[in-house]
């Protein structure tokens, strides 16, 4: 007698309701990449044998079915290495609360929890001048409500440093503009709070908005015309606009590639500048280790350039080695 096939569903299915939501309290973002990861798995299974994902064994999606998934997801999607590997987390999640639940699955899932992340190149952040951040504040027309919203989010957003989502999903609870104590409270990743103090420009402009929308405490400060929250896809667009109209005062705008996150990237970039201690820096920006923050100095030419003044040249000239044997000549040529 063969023994029953166990299928994904069931597993995928308390893995979600329970484990993820339950046990773990993991957020909504978590669990919306784990969910969109699982249906682009299922998806791409379904297409490449044609077992609906109701029928699909756990056996079907082993090492070799998640491997060409992950090239898939690379080649074909046109995804970074980052999604990639972000999509690899969700499967080693899911694989470790299999494991502990089915042992036998123990062996599939040890072996794709052994794959490793791949590796990418850490290109250098992009950030804004103050000059082109100012010019993108100012570019929201003033004389209309959507234009003195976007001014309000753009100056809130780069006056935090925060990301995205925290600023779309701000609640007017999260706001204390009492005069020469204003600051917004944010939460970010992992669930960590933090407070954020606000410029008297800031707190003015902010103080001004409010009373242009609901004063319910959980009132959405940044809504949408429809009075609902902004999505990511109206966020970009906010700044998309901004940006053409900015290119009139500050022309070299238009060459750069701004994003949400460059914003946040700007900010911490002219807080290094201006003299920041870099564990002030990642306080403020939610960072949950210091070593994230250090990508700033990285990026900073203008602070490496003051550390090269202070060195005195090197006197004399240096020759150059020559190998002596083949063998390290050889050595030498790779």
């Amino acid at each position: 007698m063969s023994a029953p096939v166990t299928l994904v569903g069931p597993h995928l299915q308390r893995f979600f309701a329970e484990h993820l939501t339950v046990h773990k309290h993991a957020s909504p973002r978590t669990v919306a990449s784990y969910r969109d990861t699982f249906r682009l798995l299922l998806q791409f299974v379904q297409d490449t044998t044609g077992i609906a994902p109701t029928a699909l064994p756990i056996a079907k999606i082993d090492a070799d079915a998640i491997l060409a998934f992950l090239n898939y997801v690379e080649r074909d999607r046109r995804c970074s290495v980052r999604s990639r590997n972000a999509r690899l987390a969700a499967f080693r999640g899911f694989f470790r609360f299999l494991s502990l639940h089915d042992p036998s699955c123990l062996g599939m899932a040890t072996r794709i929890m052994a794959i490793p992340n791949k590796r990418f190149e850490k290109k250098l952040v992009g950030f804004l001048r103050r000059a082109e951040v100012k010019a993108l504040i100012a570019a929201p027309d003033g004389s209309t409500w959507s234009g003195r919203r976007d001014h309000a989010l753009l100056l809130a957003l780069y006056n935090t440093g925060a990301r995205i989502s925290e600023i779309i999903g701000l609640r007017r609870r999260q706001l204390h503009l009492d005069a020469g104590h204003a600051n917004i409270q944010l939460l970010g990743k992992g669930r960590k709070e933090r407070v954020s103090p606000l410029w008297d420009e800031t707190a003015r402009v902010l103080r001004g908005w409010l009373r242009e929308i609901d004063d319910a405490p959980d009132a959405i400060i940044f809504p949408s015309a429809r009075n609902q929250p902004l999505s990511r896809d109206g966020a970009d667009y906010i700044l998309r606009r901004a940006v053409v109209k900015a290119t009139a005062s500050c022309s070299s705008v238009a060459n750069k590639s701004v994003s949400p996150h460059v914003i946040r990237h700007s900010t911490a970039m002219h807080l290094l500048q201006s003299g920041g201690d870099l564990a002030v820096i990642a306080l403020w920006l939610g960072h949950e280790s210091i070593q994230t923050t250090n990508i700033y100095i990285t990026a900073d030419l203008a602070t490496k350039e003051k550390a090269l003044e202070r060195l005195d040249p090197v006197p004399g000239r240096f020759s150059r080695y020559r190998p002596t044997d083949r063998l390290m000549a050889f050595l030498a040529t790779l």
